[in-house]
């Protein structure tokens, strides 16, 4: 795996050994960074379900100012800081070994607002609409933030939030993107 574009284009990373995470391909990582916009002037990403931490450190590479990055899997958390400090990013980063819910409560808790998450949990441990519902009751998503969620083909997610609406939707082999956007 690697950076595709940004000041850290081109350079490695490692993914955690195993099944239990399925890292976003290179080409699907570049294809998801360009219809954002390709890069980012400042704001925050949350990689929610961080595996490797290469989406989270794709934003950062792009422009974002900050990323969180959580996971429950230990051997994933310690990809991520490692990785982290791989490409010198440990001022830039928070880890969190934690399930989703949890770290959500705590980033909500110290009012944190992000312009980009990033959703891309173990296919069979889905539940967005519990995520997507907490980030638009929470006030956690900045004025035009993008919400981003990467699931199996089959799995078509367009259900309107309050604050929250589905923008585009791409498909890549087996895997589906979804493009949200706050209002």
């Amino acid at each position: 795996m690697r950076i595709v574009g940004g000041i850290h284009s081109s350079r490695r990373i490692v993914s955690p050994d195993g099944n239990q995470t399925r890292p976003t391909l290179d080409k699907v990582r570049e294809a998801v960074f360009s219809s954002l916009g390709g890069y980012f002037e400042g704001g925050e990403v949350l990689d929610l379900y961080a595996g490797s931490g290469a989406v989270g450190l794709e934003a950062l590479s792009r422009g974002c100012k900050r990323a969180v990055f959580a996971d429950p899997s230990r051997k994933a958390m310690s990809c991520i800081r490692e990785n982290i400090a791989t490409l010198h990013e440990e001022s830039r980063c928070e880890t969190y070994l934690m399930k989703d819910m949890a770290v959500l409560q705590k980033l909500a808790q110290e009012g944190r607002q992000f312009s980009l998450v990033y959703l891309d949990p173990p296919y069979a441990k889905a539940h967005h609409d519990e995520v997507l519902s907490f980030l638009c009751e929470n006030g956690m998503l900045e004025h035009g933030a993008r919400v981003v969620i990467e699931s199996l083909k089959e799995e078509v997610y367009d259900r309107d939030y309050p604050s929250l609406h589905p923008y585009k939707d791409k498909v890549y082999g087996i895997t589906r993107i979804t493009y949200y956007q706050a209002d």
